[in-house]
């Protein structure tokens, strides 16, 4: 069964979820907005390879900072999407919503960093 809260409280969550990340790793998400959306676009579940119809917990959109160099041209900025809906319908509970939304802000994170889905896997964030 789903477990739904408010726009504003799921913002709080996400918050919660940011303001807990060490210090030296918060540092290079500063200029990394995270935004909250209702749902995926169907572009965006195309361009993840999902149907319409699966769940997409979170999105990073942008160039991991393992891949970067000084002679990368002008790119968009980086950002992450935590989707509310999809992660209202794995969760059971409060607990289970603040468990999916630290795990999906974590994993989005990893990202980041260039982490791939195995090593998100390997710590618990897949």
């Amino acid at each position: 069964m789903a477990y739904h809260v408010s726009k504003q409280r799921f913002g709080q969550l996400v918050q919660q979820a940011l303001a807990e990340i060490p210090q030296p790793f918060a540092a290079h998400l500063e200029e990394v907005p995270v935004e909250v959306r209702d749902r995926p676009t169907p572009r965006q579940l195309k361009e993840a390879g999902l149907k319409e119809d699966d769940l997409l917990l979170g999105l990073y959109v942008g160039h991991p900072l393992t891949e970067r160099s000084v002679q990368t041209a002008a790119r968009l900025p980086d950002v992450i999407y935590i989707f509310q809906e999809d992660i209202e319908l794995v969760s059971d509970s409060e607990e289970d919503l603040v468990r999916e939304i630290r795990t999906t802000v974590l994993h989005e994170i990893g990202h980041h960093f260039g982490m791939d889905e195995d090593d998100l896997d390997d710590l618990g964030y897949g």
